[in-house]
């Protein structure tokens, strides 16, 4: 992956980040998103499947934020496209610690690499 100093715009949900793209051709948008690759978070809002499920994902949405702004030196580490073309995969660089592992590590995703998504509403 290669690592970009790029300004973050927003927190999409616990797995998806926005991020500024100068560099994109006009008359494009200027922000691309970020998945975080090798994880999966609950969803929310009218995506989760369970009242449980938008709880969590509520949850890992906001422990994304927070990790995020407590954060001193914010990186993008890309890797590649995802299969849907427009996000990107890779990762954010918290004071170089991954936000993938740290979502896994406190119980707010589980490891995901594009097979059959295990359920949130158990």
């Amino acid at each position: 992956m290669k690592v970009y100093d790029y300004k973050l715009t927003r927190v999409l949900d616990g797995d998806t980040v926005g991020f500024e793209a100068k560099f994109l051709p006009d008359p494009l948008k200027k922000e691309l998103l970020i998945r975080v690759y090798g994880v999966d978070t609950p969803e929310k809002g009218f995506r989760a499947k369970c009242p449980e499920e938008n709880t969590k994902g509520l949850a890992a949405t906001e422990f994304t934020k927070k990790t995020i702004a407590n954060g001193k030196k914010i990186q993008v580490a890309i890797a590649d496209w995802d299969k849907f073309g427009g996000r990107v995969l890779g990762d954010v660089l918290i004071d170089g610690k991954s936000l993938r592992v740290a979502l896994i590590q406190n119980g707010y995703a589980r490891e995901y690499y594009g097979l059959a998504k295990e359920s949130w509403c158990n």
